[in-house]
């Protein structure tokens, strides 16, 4: 519970964080579109994400097939090759994924004029 509370408060301390530069306004009094500051650390943190995950999940299929290996040493070369197989789709997807993090957070002009209203 105490762990639950503690994340969703650190949740909601950063979207106050990164909603502050979107409600920003210029100097002038002009309306001014501002993106959030955020949006240029949304693809380091997505691509950060990811590689946790896949080394996560490499390690795990690593880790299950010595094991497997240890237990039933006359099937080591068909566990090994399906270890190698699975660690390859998920490089993959994992280099996809980054890919599109990237993609995703490529920095966006931070001041946009807006036309002014009738």
């Amino acid at each position: 519970m105490k762990l639950t509370l503690r994340i969703a408060s650190l949740a909601a301390m950063a979207l106050v964080v990164f909603a502050v530069p979107g409600m920003a306004q210029a100097a002038d009094g002009q309306a001014h579109m501002v993106t959030p500051s955020g949006i240029y650390l949304s693809g380091a943190i997505g691509a950060a994400l990811t590689i946790i995950g896949a080394a996560y999940g490499i390690g795990k299929i690593g880790s299950s097939a010595v094991e497997s290996m240890a237990r039933q040493p006359e099937v080591a070369g068909q566990i090994q090759t399906a270890m190698i197989i699975a660690a390859a789709l998920i490089e993959g997807v994992t280099l996809f994924a980054i890919i599109v993090c990237i993609l995703n957070g490529q920095p966006f002009p931070t001041v946009v004029p807006v036309p002014p209203a009738l």
